[in-house]
């Protein structure tokens, strides 16, 4: 592999692969369902070997005398449906089946096994009857699911306190509160030979350019794996640049949030079984909006907005920064700090680049710590680590009072970032940077500077330029990078979303004594 590809992109051919088999045989996929109904119980069993949770319920239709099975498997299923609106109706004679005695949603008919199969495995109940040769399918899903709760990683002050669920039917359904508009178009693929994951394409239809979601489309239908298990996975499998270490498309657990980015043109892709959706295309600037600014005045959201991306230059390099001037730039420092530098750092017997290697991922520890242990255990972690730990360090002469002071400040700056994901990319980069500055001094951070500055440029998402609206330049969406412009001035779409209606709003600037 080339040392530099992970500066490209990554090539889809959607002509050379081929598209997921199904993990039936395709004698078993294809064959019918028997007159018999004995000869279609003993067929089930060959096919769901060790599946205590199948249930099979004889009934026996009192209109007609003929013999019938329900199944169905019992954590996927809903009992009370089955019960009530299945069960009840068929033993109490009320109708036949063709006359609609049965009180479930969606009633439909099957009469191969490799439909019958997947209608079970995804919590449906199937009706098999004596003499028919196809069976009836009763739609009784009912598998766990939490409620509704306040998104854990993107808290919001003003906005809502909903976040998506695992249920992709009640993510759609929060999406349509806040669109309910009928060009709000939603596709459906089902990805994965074995989990079979039911992944939906959400857009709107006059707004998105048909390019981009065909683009979209193509890479989710031609994807040839076992299962997709949460939606992180699948931007992995889709991105552009998987080498990169910053996403190119964008994750979220909030309807709002999602919502806002649909109407400015962009595709949401929600994947059954995740609380979350990925947003694309998505840029740069992207990963340092959040909802708050947009509920808030505009000049706070600006200032605020400018600290994030300062706090992204220094959370990449104020350690290098420290190991350059301390190690070859002596005379960018005054001579009272730097006097008072090298009193502190008198006594110890490291670099400066192993000080803050040691440090960084003494913090990187601590920080997947208090991550991966129950809430009270992981907030003690943290005091340990940053009181007790960094105290003894100090005091043992091991690290000098100015690195601590350094590595405190870059864990904030991070910490002010609003994605995750664009934040675990920023670490990375980190430790790079402080690699260069061990070598090279300040000459190495402007190099490194260069390098991530031409690698953003290169990054596409879903074909379109990731470092819009810098590169290219496209001053009409400036309004919403480093400052946040007034929500009046806001008219058009952004650029690079390709959108086919560009325009977004009509003048709405009060004209009133003030203006």
């Amino acid at each position: 592999m080339n040392l530099f590809s992970w500066l490209g992109r990554k090539k889809y051919s959607h002509t050379t692969k081929s598209k997921p088999d199904h993990p039936l045989p395709p004698s078993a996929r294809s064959e019918p369902i028997s007159l018999s109904l004995e000869h279609n119980l003993h067929k089930l069993g060959d096919l769901f070997t060790d599946t205590p949770d199948m249930i099979i319920r004889t009934l026996v239709l009192p209109d007609t005398g003929e013999q019938a099975a329900l199944v169905y498997l019992e954590g996927l299923s809903d009992k009370n449906a089955i019960n009530n609106n299945v069960i009840k109706p068929i033993a109490g004679g009320i109708g036949s089946i063709e006359s609609a005695s049965v009180t479930v949603g969606r009633v439909g008919r099957l009469r191969e096994w490799g439909p019958i199969t997947n209608a079970i495995l995804k919590g449906s109940s199937v009706l098999f009857i004596d003499g028919r040769t196809d069976a009836i399918l009763l739609g009784t899903e009912g598998w766990p699911q939490r409620a509704i709760e306040d998104p854990q990683l993107e808290t919001s002050l003003k906005g809502a306190h909903q976040g998506f669920i695992e249920s992709s039917g009640q993510n759609i359904a929060l999406l349509r509160r806040y669109l309910p508009h009928q060009e709000l178009k939603i596709r459906e693929h089902q990805v994965g030979r074995r989990g079979d994951t039911r992944v939906s394409i959400i857009y709107i239809a006059d707004v998105t350019n048909p390019e981009v979601l065909k683009e979209l489309e193509d890479r989710i239908r031609h994807l040839d794996v076992d299962v997709i298990i949460n939606t992180g996975e699948l931007a992995e499998l889709i991105e552009d640049n998987p080498y990169s270490p910053f996403p190119q498309l964008l994750l979220t657990e909030r309807p709002d949030t999602a919502a806002s980015q649909l109407v400015q043109g962009r595709i949401v892709v929600l994947v059954d079984r995740s609380p979350s959706v990925i947003v694309g295309p998505a840029t740069f600037v992207s990963f340092f909006q959040s909802v708050d600014d947009y509920s808030t005045r505009w000049s706070i959201a600006t200032f605020i907005r400018m600290l994030r991306f300062f706090a992204f230059f220094v959370a990449i390099c104020l350690p290098a920064f420290y190991i350059a001037v301390s190690s070859y730039n002596f005379e960018l420092i005054p001579v009272k700090l730097l006097l008072t530098i090298g009193e502190y750092r008198g006594s110890v017997p490291f670099s400066p680049f192993i000080e803050a290697i040691f440090m960084e991922i003494t913090l990187e520890m601590m920080r997947e710590a208090g991550v991966r242990l129950p809430a009270p255990v992981g907030q003690t972690v943290g005091i340990v680590g940053g009181i007790v730990i960094g105290q003894a360090i100090v005091q043992a002469g091991l690290i000098s009072n100015i690195m601590v002071i350094v590595v405190s400040f870059t864990a904030i700056a991070s910490f002010i970032l609003p994605n995750y994901d664009f934040v675990a990319g920023v670490r990375i980069i980190r430790f790079l940077m402080m690699i260069a500055a061990s070598f090279f001094g300040l000459f190495g951070i402007v190099v490194g500077l260069m390098t991530l500055t031409g690698h953003l440029i290169s990054l596409e998402s879903l074909g379109t330029p990731f470092g819009s609206p810098f590169a290219p330049m496209r001053w009409s969406d400036w309004k919403d990078t480093f400052v946040r412009a007034p929500l009046w001035k806001m008219i058009k779409r952004p650029v690079s979303t390709k959108a086919l209606q560009s325009i977004r709003q009509g003048d709405n600037k009060h004209k009133g004594e003030g203006s």
